[in-house]
This record gives C-alpha cells, sequence and structure tokens, in this order.
C-alpha cells in the first residue's frame, strides 16, 4: 500500500504558483499605482538632491571664513611660515637667569598698541 503524501507549501502547483496565493498576479500589483510609485521615488531622490546641495553650499560656506595658511597667505608667506614652525622659543638660559639680566621696569604701565602715555 501506497500512501499519497501531502504537498507541502512549497511544491508549486502545476500554474507554477503556490496554491494557498489568491492573486498570481500579486507580485505586480504595485504596477497599478507605478505613477504615485514613481511620483513619489522621484520626490525622495529630488528632497536627497536638495540636502546634498545643502550640505556642498555649508562646507564651502565654512571652508571659505577658515583662515587656511596655505591658500590665504601669499607664496613667500609659506615659507616664512615654516622657517617660523622651526623655530623654539628656549635657547637653553633659564627663565630666571634672563630675568637677573634683564632692564626691563616690572612697575611700569602695560603696553598698548596705539595709546601714548
Amino acid at each position: 500500500t501506497t500512501a499519497s503524501s501531502p504537498k507541502s507549501q512549497e511544491d508549486p502547483v502545476g500554474n507554477g504558483h503556490d496554491e494557498k496565493e489568491n492573486n498570481p498576479f500579486a507580485e505586480y500589483m504595485w504596477m497599478e499605482n507605478e505613477e504615485d510609485f514613481n511620483r513619489q521615488v522621484e520626490e525622495e531622490l529630488q528632497e536627497q538632491e536638495f540636502l546634498d546641495r545643502c550640505f556642498q553650499e555649508m562646507l564651502e560656506e565654512e571652508d571659505q571664513e577658515w583662515f587656511i595658511p596655505s591658500r590665504d597667505l601669499p607664496q613667500g608667506m609659506g615659507q616664512l611660515q615654516q622657517q617660523l614652525h622651526g623655530l623654539s622659543v628656549g635657547d637653553g638660559h633659564s627663565s630666571e637667569d634672563i630675568l637677573s639680566k634683564s632692564n626691563l621696569n616690572p612697575d611700569a604701565k602695560e603696553f598698548v598698541p596705539g595709546v601714548k602715555y
């Protein structure tokens, strides 16, 4: 005696669709509203493009406001700036040694450029 095994859900019926699937064209039903779908996708793309443009403009404005020596200084200034970076503040003398040899008046008023005393 051979018992017929019941078909599993994954076994396709002769027409290539599952038995439980009511509408064989369900996969293509979105095409009914294709214009709405296209409009929605287009709006999303336009919105993304707008956001990208705004972000790029913001970055460009930020770049203009920042001081970038290689861009904003004349050519000769770049060399001068490299030389300045090579200089060091201390030359081996201790600060107490420098203060003891100083001719500056410690009680003098603070220097303010453009103000005459």
